[in-house]
C-alpha cells in the first residue's frame, strides 16, 4: 500500500507541522532509503542553531498529529463495522451507502501514508542530527540491542507495512491492488458488484483499521522516546553555550590591577 513519493495532500500538510520541514522536502526523493546527500545539502542551507531549533519544536505537533490519525482510524473501523451489520440485514449496500465505502477506505489509505511519512521524517531526522552534531550521535538512548531510532522507525514501518500485506493475502488480495488510489477505486468497484465482494472489502478495511489504531500507538511511544532524548540534548547544548558564555564574559570583564606608579614593568623568570 506505498506510493513512491509519501506526502500525498494530506502528507503534505503533515509535512508542514512538521519543524523539520527541510529534511521532508529532501525525503520525498529517496522513500526506501535512509538519509541522503540530496537531505545533507537541504540541511547546509541551515546553520546549527536554526536546525537544531527547528527539529526541537517539532514534538508536540508529531505528538498532535499521531493521536487524530488514531482517532481518525478508530472512527472508520467502527463506521466499517456498521456497515458490515447492515450488508448481514440485506443483499447487496446500495450504491450511495457503497461510495461512503469507498470514501472511508481511501482515507484509510492515506492514514497508512501519514504514518509511513512520520516514521521516515523522524527516522531521516535522527541520521541528520547524527551527522551534523557528534554530542548527538555520542547520546545513549534507551532502545534495545543499540538500536538508532532510525532503525527502529524502519523495523516500524516494514512491520507495519507486512502486516497489512498479511492482511490482504488472507483475503486473496495483494497489495498492488491497493497500491494507488486508481487502483484501490478500481478494486472496489469491482467488489461492489456482489454482496461477497462487498463483506470482503469490509472485513479487510475493518482489520486494517484496527491494525492501524495499534501500529499508531507504537508510533507514539517511538515518537515520544525520541522527542524525550531531543529535549535532553537540546538542553544540554544550551547549557554547555551558557557556561562557555558566562566563562568569556568573566574572563574579559575581570578586573585588572594598575601597576604601581614608579613600578617598572619587568619580565620575571
Amino acid at each position: 500500500m506505498r506510493r513512491n513519493h509519501p506526502h500525498s495532500r494530506t502528507g503534505r500538510a503533515f509535512a508542514c507541522l512538521l519543524a523539520a520541514s527541510y529534511l521532508i522536502m529532501s525525503s520525498a526523493q529517496s522513500h526506501a532509503g535512509a538519509a541522503t546527500g540530496g537531505a545533507t545539502e537541504w540541511t547546509q542551507l541551515l546553520n546549527n542553531g536554526e536546525l537544531v531549533s527547528l527539529v526541537g519544536q517539532s514534538g508536540q505537533q508529531i505528538q498532535n498529529q499521531i493521536t487524530q490519525i488514531s482517532q481518525l482510524a478508530e472512527q472508520i473501523q467502527n463506521q466499517l463495522n456498521i456497515y458490515q451489520n447492515m450488508l448481514q440485514n440485506t443483499a447487496q449496500l446500495p450504491s450511495h451507502v457503497w461510495g461512503q465505502v469507498e470514501k472511508d477506505l481511501g482515507q484509510l489509505r492515506d492514514i497508512v501514508e501519514q504514518g509511513q511519512g512520520i516514521a521516515f521524517s523522524m527516522g531521516n531526522a535522527d541520521d541528520l542530527l547524527k551527522q551534523r552534531f557528534k554530542s548527538y550521535a555520542d547520546l545513549k538512548t534507551v532502545l534495545p540491542n543499540a538500536e538508532s531510532f532510525s532503525t527502529t522507525y524502519q523495523a516500524w514501518s516494514d512491520t507495519n507495512r507486512d502486516t497489512i500485506s498479511g492482511t490482504l493475502r488472507a483475503a486473496s488480495l495483494t497489495a498492488e491492488q491497493f497500491d494507488s488510489e486508481e487502483t484501490t477505486m478500481s478494486e472496489l468497484r469491482s467488489m461492489s458488484q456482489s454482496a461477497d465482494g462487498q463483506m470482503k472489502a469490509l472485513q479487510v478495511g475493518h482489520q486494517i483499521a484496527a491494525q492501524q489504531v495499534a501500529q499508531m500507538q507504537k508510533l507514539r511511544g517511538i515518537v515520544s522516546q525520541q522527542t524525550t532524548m531531543m529535549g535532553t540534548w537540546l538542553q544540554s547544548e544550551q547549557t554547555d553555550k551558557d557556561l562557555a558564555q558566562a566563562r568569556r564574559e568573566a574572563f574579559f570583564n575581570a578586573n585588572v590591577q594598575d601597576i604601581p606608579e614608579g613600578q617598572k614593568m619587568e619580565p620575571r623568570w
